[in-house]
């Protein structure tokens, strides 16, 4: 029976985790936003940007805020649920969650003409979604032989400790592109003692379960105008606080071999936190100032994130012997430009009808290494100076893609006091189908990974409804929002032996001799049902 060596990862880890960046997939967890906000704004697909006068729109376009012609307050909160989610000790598959708290202080300057004041705090991202993955590796690939593959290929320069012996490999990174799970691997497996040819503890299968949990708050301060009811426009500030964490378990069931290691299971825990900041700017005019019809125009700063990961790992065997690793460190992380055009219209006081475009290039997302503290004389202040990570950035550049949000929605009052609201929002594919999580970047975004398994997302599509009712200043409006999406999961990257090469391939290996490793890709479904009750005061 094999003894596994305590990683010495963990120890040397604590001397270089003060420069990091973020690798694509984690980095495209807190640059993108939900669909979520107040009932009324959710029930119509988010198509009010243009249509104004809701306080979620001061996150879209702040001008919508200009459209309020009366102080208001409202708070939402309800419950999300995951459809056909599998059980998990970590997160639950339905949560009750707080998701937006504010108001706006309308003051009339002239007849027709308004200066607002708001504050509105949201949830503009919920972690909370369990994944699971199972599939075969028909006996020819595991995350071990991975790892033995980049060494072969000259990512890990190790040093044999003696015939079937662990390799323990050289940790200067500026020699070596490995990760948390290399580095593990190559202390403790490789080879199975004697038996090279056992091809570096192969599996049959696999299986991961992951949860995650937490949110993105949004707390957006705005300053608004209405200018003799025609012309809209508005300002708003947001700072972003991040709380994402996961727990994953990760089983591979391996091929015989003369270790009697039958099966190799990875817990990989992860913290990440920090704050950021925007600036967002929108206009709202009506072209014919007999016609309520109007059009939005919106911009947005990328947000500027620090922010601070922590992780923990462990692997262990079917003997129960285990290794662990794991690191703190600090990073920065900027956000895409995000545009906008919106259209409103409404009929009589019985019809709104709202559509709007969104763009942001997520390709652009900006991964930044921490170079180091510095002190501001003029300021009498201390801070980080920070610097691209070019070769994580380039492969963003590469696996990340323009989304397009399309949203419509409309609202009908068949009385004063009751509405009825339908909405449909669909966001494009951010990830390129051939993208994967590449293990060999020199870049302190894989040195550092302790995971790597990846989910390249396709189009994700809301459709929701709601129900409005006013009782004199009080509103209570409910919404429901059916959000799904389809996406390819793979546990690890890939290795074509007959290239040289690591990637994402349409290849299934089934030769035992080959160092091919290929493994078919899993069909992985995000379904979410969320409900949603608004209540509002208008004074």
């Amino acid at each position: 029976m094999k003894t596994f060596k305590l990683s010495i990862f963990a120890i040397a880890l604590g001397f270089t985790a003060n420069v990091m960046a973020q690798e694509t997939y984690e980095s495209a967890k807190i640059a993108t936003e939900d669909l979520n906000g107040t009932a009324r704004y959710v029930s119509m697909g988010g198509a009010l940007d243009a249509l104004g006068a809701d306080l979620s729109t001061i996150g879209t376009n702040p001008a919508g805020m200009g459209l309020f012609r009366h102080s208001m307050v409202s708070a939402s909160f309800g419950m999300v649920s995951q459809g056909d989610a599998a059980k998990s000790d970590f997160v639950d598959a339905t949560n009750m969650s707080f998701d937006q708290v504010g108001f706006v202080y309308s003051k009339q300057t002239k007849e027709n003409s308004f200066f607002n004041v708001g504050f509105n705090y949201h949830k503009s991202r919920n972690f909370d979604y369990i994944l699971s993955a199972a599939g075969s590796l028909n006996g020819t690939a595991s995350q071990n032989k991975l790892s033995y593959m980049k060494m072969a290929e000259g990512y890990l320069y190790p040093s044999a400790s003696g015939s079937g012996q662990p390799y323990t490999p050289d940790w200067d990174h500026s020699y070596s592109s490995c990760s948390q799970l290399d580095d593990m691997y190559a202390s403790n497996l490789f080879y199975a003692s004697g038996e090279e040819d056992a091809y570096h503890y192969q599996a049959n299968d696999y299986s991961l379960t992951r949860g995650h949990k937490g949110y993105i708050g949004e707390y957006d301060f705005n300053f608004s105008g209405n200018f003799n009811n025609r012309f809209f426009v508005g300002l708003t500030m947001g700072i972003h606080d991040v709380h994402y964490k996961h727990s994953g378990v990760y089983t591979e069931n391996l091929v015989a071999n003369l270790e009697d290691i039958s099966s190799l299971t990875v817990y990989d825990d992860r913290r990440i936190t920090g704050s950021g900041f925007d600036i967002k700017a929108g206009v709202i005019f009506r072209p014919v100032e007999t016609s309520p019809f109007r059009i939005g125009l919106s911009v947005a700063t990328p947000t500027w994130y620090s922010l601070t990961t922590t992780n923990s790992l462990v692997m262990k065997d079917n003997f129960g012997n285990a290794a662990y690793g794991g690191e703190t460190y600090d990073y920065k992380l900027y956000t895409p430009w995000k545009f906008g055009i919106s259209l409103g219209h409404t009929i009589g006081t019985m019809v709104a009808l709202g559509a709007g475009f969104d763009y942001a290039d997520y390709s652009t997302v900006d991964n930044r290494v921490i170079n180091g503290e510095y002190y501001d004389w003029y300021t009498d202040s201390y801070y980080n100076s920070s610097s691209e990570d070019v070769e994580a950035n380039s492969h963003t550049d590469r696996y990340l893609k323009g989304v397009c949000t399309f949203k419509v929605g409309a609202e009908v009052k068949p009385t004063p006091e009751m509405a009825f609201r339908l909405g449909y929002n669909v966001s494009t594919a951010m990830y390129d189908e051939k993208g994967f999580k590449d293990g060999t970047l020199d870049s302190p975004a894989s040195y550092y990974s302790s995971a790597t398994d990846y989910t390249n997302w396709k189009a994700t599509n809301h459709i929701t409804a709601g129900f409005g009712y006013n009782i004199d200043k009080l509103s209570l409006d409910l919404a429901y929002q059916y959000t799904c999406s389809k996406g390819d999961f793979k546990p690890f990257m890939e290795y074509d032996a007959t290239k040289g090469e690591f990637g994402n391939f349409d290849r299934v290996d089934t030769e035992l001799v080959s160092d091919n490793v290929f493994v078919k890709p899993q069909q992985v479904d995000f379904k979410r049902h969320q409900l949603i009750l608004t209540l509002g005061y208008h004074f």
